[in-house]
C-alpha cells in the first residue's frame, strides 16, 4: 500500500509536526506489516486515517502547538485500557487521544501495542 505524503496532506504544518506525524505513520505501517494486517489510508474529518477490517480507525493530526494526537473512536474502551497500561509512559486527552510531544522521541513499544489493539479491536 502506498503511504500518504504527510508533507502534502498537512501542507501548513511546521516541519517538526510533519516529521513527528511521518514517524507515527511509519510506525503504524510497521505494526500492520508485522501483523499481516491490511490497512486502508484515507482522509476522515480532515485527518489522516488508518483502518483495518477488524479494528477501529486510528487518526493522526496536530493536537496543539507542541503535540500531535493519535486518535481513536471515543466510544471504544481503548484509551481507558491504555491509560491503565501506560499512564507512566503516555499522555492522554479524555477518552479519544494519545498525545505525543513534538520534542520527545515516540514511545514506540507502548505505541506498537496500542496500534495493534486498535487494529484488532473487534476481535476481542
Amino acid at each position: 500500500m502506498q503511504k500518504t505524503d504527510i508533507q502534502a496532506f498537512y501542507p501548513n504544518y511546521s516541519p517538526a509536526e510533519k516529521q513527528k506525524l511521518t514517524e507515527l505513520q511509519a510506525l503504524i505501517h510497521e505494526v500492520a506489516d508485522e501483523s499481516a494486517i491490511e490497512i486502508l489510508e484515507s482522509a476522515k474529518w480532515g485527518q489522516l486515517s488508518f483502518e483495518a477490517l477488524k479494528g477501529t480507525p486510528i487518526r493522526i493530526d496536530k493536537f496543539s502547538d507542541t503535540q500531535i494526537g493519535f486518535f481513536v473512536h471515543c466510544q471504544t474502551n481503548l484509551i481507558e485500557t491504555w491509560r491503565s497500561l501506560f499512564s507512566d509512559t503516555l499522555s492522554f486527552s479524555k477518552n479519544r487521544a494519545i498525545l505525543l510531544d513534538l520534542d520527545q522521541p515516540l514511545p514506540e513499544e507502548a505505541l506498537k501495542i496500542c496500534i495493534d489493539q486498535a487494529f484488532n479491536y473487534h476481535l476481542k
